[in-house]
């Protein structure tokens, strides 16, 4: 099957432009203050286990209900966005929420070569099916293991999480925040959600762990944690660099020649014409 060379050469070009001001903009758009990414706060002293963040958000996003596992520790996996463990702890029975955390500087956005994975101005980070070409370097670089593969499907999807992006475009909240029963998720911007998290850990410290899980973890999280005891008992990775994984590469990026740094926009070029020709072909049958 051939390539349509019309289409494939506009996307390259298009993107190798993208590339060559990709500098400039970046710089622009990092420098702009208006811009402050909504996040979520999970206060665990609040969370009852009730796991109906499970359940909504199955069915926001027509996804199997979730099974009744409250035994053992669960992951998130490709049918299941969220879930809702329970740890038994120094202070007795803690709850813990795990999804895709949304970092501020996502590594799985940084290492996708089509920018399929992408973090938005809201602050969730999300995947674009059209774009995405089938690498799963995003599984690979995820600090927390969150993008999962629908490796059983002949159309597969990466799955995670998504802050309920569609929601937020429309003014509305996540789902997990609108039907908790108990107040265990605030939903905000960031920056207040810190200073809310500081004010509960000022006003009890004997309730919180003087720590606010994702304010500076890989640089900065969307979602951030409020919990009573140690993050280690609750499963939580507490090893994490607090920089962010791609500010690791910055340096090595300016150093590359640019016919490397051309291979992604390459790659995209010939994954659209190749996928454009595929378009055309269905029409033909």
């Amino acid at each position: 099957m051939g390539l349509d060379r019309r289409v494939f050469f506009k996307v390259l070009g298009a993107t190798g432009l993208a590339l060559a001001i990709g500098k400039k903009a970046s710089a622009t758009k990092s420098s702009n203050s208006d811009v402050e990414f909504n996040g979520i706060l999970y206060d665990a002293t609040r969370c009852v286990g009730c796991r109906t963040c499970e359940y909504e958000c199955a069915t926001a996003h027509g996804l199997p209900a979730p099974k009744d596992e409250v035994e053992v520790v669960r992951t998130t996996n490709e049918t299941c966005n969220t879930v809702v463990n329970t740890f038994q702890t120094s202070k007795g029975e803690v709850h813990i929420k795990r999804q895709c955390m949304h970092c501020n500087e996502p590594a799985c956005g940084a290492a996708c070569l089509t920018q399929a994975m992408h973090k938005n101005e809201t602050g969730a980070v999300t995947w674009d099916g059209d774009k995405c070409m089938g690498c799963r370097y995003c599984m690979v670089s995820c600090p927390y293991d969150m993008p999962k593969f629908e490796f059983l499907k002949t159309n597969p999807k990466i799955q995670k999480c998504d802050m309920c992006f569609d929601r937020q475009k429309s003014g509305e909240k996540p789902i997990c925040v609108t039907n908790c029963p108990n107040d265990a998720l605030l939903y905000g911007k960031r920056r207040d959600l810190i200073k809310e998290g500081r004010r509960r850990i000022y006003e009890k410290p004997e309730l919180y762990v003087d720590h606010i899980y994702g304010e500076r973890e890989v640089g900065g999280t969307g979602w951030l944690y409020l919990s009573p005891v140690p993050f280690e008992e609750l499963g939580m990775n507490t090893t994490l660099q607090q920089s962010s994984y791609p500010a690791l590469t910055k340096g090595f990026l300016y150093s590359v020649p640019s016919v490397d740094l051309l291979l992604p926009p390459l790659l995209l070029g010939i994954y659209a014409a190749t996928k454009n020709n595929q378009s055309k072909d269905k029409e033909d049958e």
